[in-house]
């Protein structure tokens, strides 16, 4: 019915519950579940695009991230705190 992996399994066990809860109740309705588990994304300049605020976002984190530090070690300095 599906692979071992849990990504593709969970959907097919939670299909397979709900059918059986369903007839159990004399029902004829169905439950569908389907999975897409890795968000694709077609178009290139959508993907540029993403590309570029993930690398703007980094760039800012890389700055700003080492003062951080240095700030923390001046403060330990001046309050002579030991490690």
């Amino acid at each position: 019915m599906c692979s071992a992996e849990p990504v593709n399994c969970f959907p097919m066990l939670v299909n397979i519950l709900s059918n059986t809860f369903l007839r159990l109740f004399n029902s004829t309705a169905r439950i569908r579940v389907w999975s897409n588990p890795f968000y694709s994304i077609q178009s290139p300049e959508v993907r540029s695009d993403f590309f570029f605020i993930c690398l703007g976002y980094m760039l800012i984190l890389a700055a700003g991230l080492p003062p951080q530090f240095a700030v923390s070690s001046m403060e330990d300095y001046k309050v002579k705190s030991m490690h």
